[in-house]
């Protein structure tokens, strides 16, 4: 891959959230890209095809260097969610699910931590709080509580993360269903419903923190 495709991983876009009014360098988007690299050098690897591997592994290698050097703000002490904007995202809560940091980073640890208290409004998690193409966002988008609590989990607030489980499932409907927003105050569902990335989060979330096989048949 050419200095100039890599270079597309970088260039201002729409985003996860699709701002209709204005385009960034999305560290998410730069996220995806490197994880493409990334998985086809897993891949060439397992097909023994030696010099893909080299040429996925070397652009996912320069794709991640990039992307932790202009994503992070030292002085929020958190990835951002566009190069050189101070604005958090939620969607970094997923880098270590992707692979790009691992749970036990710093860099990771200290997202955790700067989203949970900056992007949290009355025990709900922001997807993010800067104004968009409506004003200032009311709600807060399930399936970024559902990150928040697999972050949790993965830095080993396991506790912390079974609680923000346990509050999301108080808020279904009379049929166990989820939008795909609710109001952090009055905790009433908003938008789509139901909503399969919340109903998907249900599950992704409580397989991470169910116990192993071996844990839940383990005997003294």
């Amino acid at each position: 891959m050419g200095e100039s495709a890599l270079a597309r991983a970088f260039e201002p876009d729409a985003g996860l959230w699709e701002y209709r009014t204005r385009s960034r360098p999305h560290t998410y988007s730069a996220a995806l890209c490197w994880a493409a690299c990334d998985r086809l050098a897993g891949i060439a690897r397992r097909l023994n095809i030696a010099d893909r591997a080299k040429y996925w592994a070397t652009s996912a290698r320069a794709l991640r260097e990039r992307i932790l050097a202009e994503a992070w703000d030292e002085k929020r002490g958190a990835l951002t969610g566009a190069f050189g904007e101070p604005d958090l995202d939620a969607s970094v809560l997923l880098f270590a699910e992707l692979g790009l940091l691992s749970a036990t980073d710093e860099r990771f640890i200290k997202s955790c931590d700067t989203i949970g208290r900056d992007l949290m409004r009355c025990g709900r998690i922001m997807r993010y709080t800067a104004p968009d193409d409506f004003g200032r966002p009311e709600t807060a988008f399930l399936a970024c509580n559902f990150w928040y609590a697999d972050a949790l989990s993965q830095i080993g607030r396991a506790a912390e993360a079974r609680e923000m489980f346990e509050s999301i499932l108080a808020s279904r409907n009379a049929y166990g269903l989820l939008s795909e927003d609710i109001h952090p105050e009055t905790k009433e569902l908003w938008g789509n419903l139901p909503q399969t990335y919340s109903m998907a989060g249900i599950i992704n979330t409580a397989t991470r923190l169910s116990s192993s096989w071996e844990e839940a048949w383990a005997r003294d």
